[in-house]
């Protein structure tokens, strides 16, 4: 299954679809405009919540949680490291490897593809491709996803801007 998510460049908050393979609303991610650290609600087509995705602010690295039907089903943190980034997926066991800042990696259970996230550059604002081979793991595949890309795009902000 292919999902496809494209952040708006000019919002106030974090709102945005994410599409099927057949250009469809799937999904809906919408974020809290003024909150301390990021927090992402994950919505299927009908409204009902499917998952939390919830920065913990008080952590010397980024770590985030992610809850579905109330329950913490993962944490995602960031690991110091000197050049490359490394995250952890502590809960499913799952993996993280490739190139963060091409936005081009993979998600993997022992070996085993759990989704491949590519960018697409040529894009207004930031799309992403997702490849989820089994359909049961999308959505805690996509709050992981949507994990990382905070972390990412606090760093790069954090960078290029002055106290935001």
């Amino acid at each position: 299954m292919q999902l496809y998510m494209q952040q708006k460049v000019f919002s106030w908050k974090d709102k945005f679809s994410v599409l099927n393979s057949f250009g469809e609303d799937k999904y809906y991610v919408e974020g809290k405009m003024i909150s301390i650290g990021k927090k992402l609600r994950i919505y299927d087509a009908a409204g009902n919540e499917l998952a939390f995705v919830n920065q913990k602010v008080v952590s010397l690295m980024p770590k985030f949680s992610v809850e579905m039907n109330g329950q913490e089903v993962a944490v995602i943190k960031k690991k110091f490291t000197l050049l490359k980034p490394k995250y952890i997926i502590e809960g499913p066991g799952w993996e993280v490897q490739g190139d963060f800042f091409s936005h081009d990696y993979n998600i993997t259970d022992k070996g085993n593809i759990i989704v491949s996230i590519h960018k697409k550059w040529m894009a207004w604002g930031d799309t992403f491709e997702l490849d989820i081979p089994d359909e049961n793991n999308e959505i805690l595949a996509l709050a992981v996803v949507l994990a990382i890309d905070a972390v990412m795009d606090a760093q790069q902000n954090s960078s290029v801007s002055f106290g935001d």
